[in-house]
């Protein structure tokens, strides 16, 4: 019991205010609106301060590759994002919102509302293994810019 609540109690301090973190992500599978899209994957790198006990701010950025069908039509884009993540203490489930600029190679940019799900698995007291479902619908073009997908990244807490 005593050795149950050491482990428990050591896990909750990254969720402190005052923590830093720095996270990367490896982005993908992403489903989209728009037709002849076929797979999506990308590279986020985060970086965030709990500013408050459970409370984290956040900012992002983002490399995109989309394959199309027709090769030719391959898109490529950078996102720059800023958001807050929540964490429940009890599980290690997380909550995340922001709003985020997207700019594609087409000439085409987005303002996007990313809404994630996540879990933080803790390999020690500072790094953790974060998979999340991720959904970013589109405020001026919905049908072409709205993404929902997959990542799994690495966070470092200090």
């Amino acid at each position: 019991m005593l050795l149950f609540a050491a482990v428990s109690m050591g896990s909750y301090a990254q969720f402190e205010e005052g923590t830093k973190y720095v996270g990367a992500s490896l982005t993908g599978l992403n489903l989209s609106y728009s037709s002849g899209e076929k797979f999506g994957l990308g590279l986020q790198a985060t970086a965030g301060y709990f500013f408050a006990d459970s409370w984290m701010a956040t900012g992002r950025l983002e490399y995109n590759h989309q394959w199309q069908s027709a090769p030719a039509n391959d898109l490529n884009s950078v996102t720059l994002g800023v958001g807050a993540r929540y964490y429940f203490q009890s599980n290690g489930i997380f909550l995340g919102a922001g709003l985020q600029y997207c700019h594609a190679a087409v000439n085409a940019d987005y303002l996007q509302l990313p809404l994630e799900v996540g879990y933080c698995y803790y390999l020690n007291q500072h790094v953790s293994i974060e998979p999340a479902i991720y959904f970013e619908p589109c405020l001026n073009k919905f049908s072409d810019g709205t993404k929902v997908g997959l990542k799994v990244g690495l966070g470092f807490y200090f």
